[in-house]
Formats: structure tokens, C-alpha cells, sequence
């Protein structure tokens, strides 16, 4: 794990990315699944000024530990997931809920907001897993 992390941040600083915690981080439940709370941090990534901030749902087992840059990096969506049906078959998501709709709508919105950050760099990014 040790090697993850230490190449999401050489990755960081090759292309001046920079990870920022806004405020201090909510404990709820996160997944509309989630049986039990955890931290949930508003975060902020940064390159080129410009930005994208969300909020990240921290491993349960992490409790309240700032997520790093490889937790982080490692979890955005890198690639585009197709229609809603597609993002359904795919994820095993019901497109009868209306919360697979906002789920889909969600992960476009964060896939648009990565390719504005990471569009010359999106392969050499989808390498961090």
C-alpha cells in the first residue's frame, strides 16, 4: 500500500494538483445503503485554477483520518459510463428507483468535473487504482 501512496502524491506534484479539507467533517451516514456512520469530509481538488469540491465519505475503518491523496485520486470516476441504462446494467443499479437516476446524474456530473481537471492527464490518472 505504502507504494500507492507515495505515487499518488509523486503523481500530485508532477502536475500540481492540490487536495484541501474544508471545514471539519460531518459523522452520518454517507451511501443510501450505509447501515452505520462515518466521517464524511468536503473536499477540494485543485490544478491549473480550476477546482472541483465534493464530499468524501471516509472508509469506516479510517475513521476520522483526512482522506489522502491515493484515496482520493483512486476513487473519482474516470471514465464516461453511458447512457442511464448502461450505468444501471453495469452497476446493478434499479433504473426504476428514482435514487439510481440522482446516483447517475451524480457520477456524470463528477466525470464532467474530472476531464475539466484531468483531460490531458486522464490515462496516466486512471493508472492510480
Amino acid at each position: 500500500m505504502e507504494d500507492y501512496l507515495k505515487n499518488a502524491e509523486k503523481f500530485a506534484k508532477k502536475h500540481n494538483i492540490k487536495l484541501s479539507v474544508i471545514g471539519e467533517p460531518e459523522y452520518k451516514k454517507y451511501f443510501n445503503d450505509d447501515k452505520v456512520k462515518r466521517y464524511v469530509f468536503k473536499l477540494k481538488v485543485s490544478r491549473n485554477k480550476k477546482s472541483y469540491t465534493f464530499s468524501y465519505g471516509q472508509s469506516i475503518n479510517n475513521g476520522s483520518e483526512i482522506p489522502e491523496m491515493y484515496d482520493v485520486l483512486s476513487c473519482l470516476t474516470k471514465y464516461d459510463v453511458g447512457s442511464f441504462e448502461d450505468f444501471c446494467s453495469e452497476f446493478g443499479y434499479d433504473p426504476e428507483y428514482r435514487s439510481s437516476k440522482r446516483t447517475y446524474k451524480a457520477v456524470l456530473k463528477e466525470y464532467e468535473a474530472v476531464l475539466s481537471l484531468f483531460e490531458d492527464i486522464i490515462e496516466e490518472l486512471s493508472e492510480i487504482k
